[in-house]
């Protein structure tokens, strides 16, 4: 029979990261339309255009921390797409997930607006791919800027007088496949370059987040990846602002590669046994990127 045993005498306890548990949003499939938003004129119950009965779900488990809009979407969306009043928002393709027509009826506001409902801290992935340094700082100012500026003005004439708090910010997902197809030397000269345009705006302290490897590919590669971030990205620049605070690792738990991953939604009891297998490869990949951490900086 199976046992499971809870050892409350364990030595030097430390207390688990509640944002381990955090969640991802992004415009792929329903997960957005029809499944977080619905609109306020929609027939299916909703709070600010939210489905009221996913909103309880997602407070019952107490989030804390929701990560937008992607994913992939990221380095392929443009915020300023999605503000301002929703019939006059431009529809905009997503050639990423299906080339499906996407209204930006959810946006910054809307994304904002949810992180407030659920209680949980927001995580904003900024565009690296086919956006530009003026962009993203634009971004941050809109949202987290509370004294007048262009971005700030602009926020408050569509409805939001006070500034935001954002903590978590990504600059750039998954930059070596769908977010540019990027070299580690090519990602890590542009991250410097972003990250120092990504500014604090009064008692607002970004997190700065670059784009680590995937677990999934070569050892080699994954090694160079991480190797290039910290032998040329140092925590604090010349000038004495911060540059990075973190990087996000991605590994993906389905069999084979990503053109012949299966589907979905159509598998058996055996590939989901598969996956949840695969789980267990994520303490090797974590310790493999954890020893080359400590090689270039063992105090830490």
């Amino acid at each position: 029979m199976a046992q499971i045993v809870i050892d409350t005498e364990i030595k030097d306890k430390k207390v688990i990261s509640r944002h381990i548990y955090g969640h991802f949003a992004e415009h792929l499939g329903r997960c957005i339309y029809d499944g977080l938003w619905v609109g306020e004129d929609s027939s299916i119950p909703n709070i600010k255009g939210f489905r009221k009965d996913i909103l309880e779900a997602l407070r019952r488990i107490k989030i804390p921390v929701l990560r937008w809009p992607g994913g992939c979407y990221a380095d392929y969306y443009h915020w300023m797409d999605g503000i301002g009043p929703r019939d006059r928002r431009p529809s905009t393709v997503n050639t990423q997930w299906g080339k499906v027509t996407d209204d930006n009826h959810f946006g910054t506001h809307e994304f904002m607006d949810l992180c407030e409902l659920l209680g949980c801290e927001p995580y904003i992935c900024g565009n690296v791919g086919s956006g530009t340094v003026q962009e993203m700082r634009q971004w941050i100012e809109y949202l987290t800027h509370d004294g007048k500026s262009q971005m700030a003005d602009l926020r408050r004439s569509n409805g939001r007088t006070e500034p935001w708090k954002v903590k978590y910010w990504g600059v750039g997902n998954e930059n070596w496949g769908c977010g540019g197809s990027m070299r580690a030397e090519y990602y890590t000269d542009l991250f410097l370059r972003y990250s120092t345009f990504c500014a604090d705006y009064g008692n607002n302290k970004l997190y700065k987040i670059a784009c680590g490897p995937a677990g999934n590919l070569p050892l080699k590669w994954l090694e160079r990846w991480v190797e290039e971030i910290l032998v040329r990205i140092t925590p604090v620049s010349a000038f004495g602002f911060e540059i990075i605070h973190g990087i996000s690792l991605h590994y993906y738990t389905f069999e084979g590669d990503l053109i012949n991953k299966g589907s979905a939604t159509d598998f058996t009891e055996k590939d989901w046994a598969t996956v949840m297998r695969r789980t267990l490869h994520m303490e090797k990949y974590i310790s493999r990127i954890k020893a080359i951490l400590e090689t270039h900086d063992p105090q830490k």
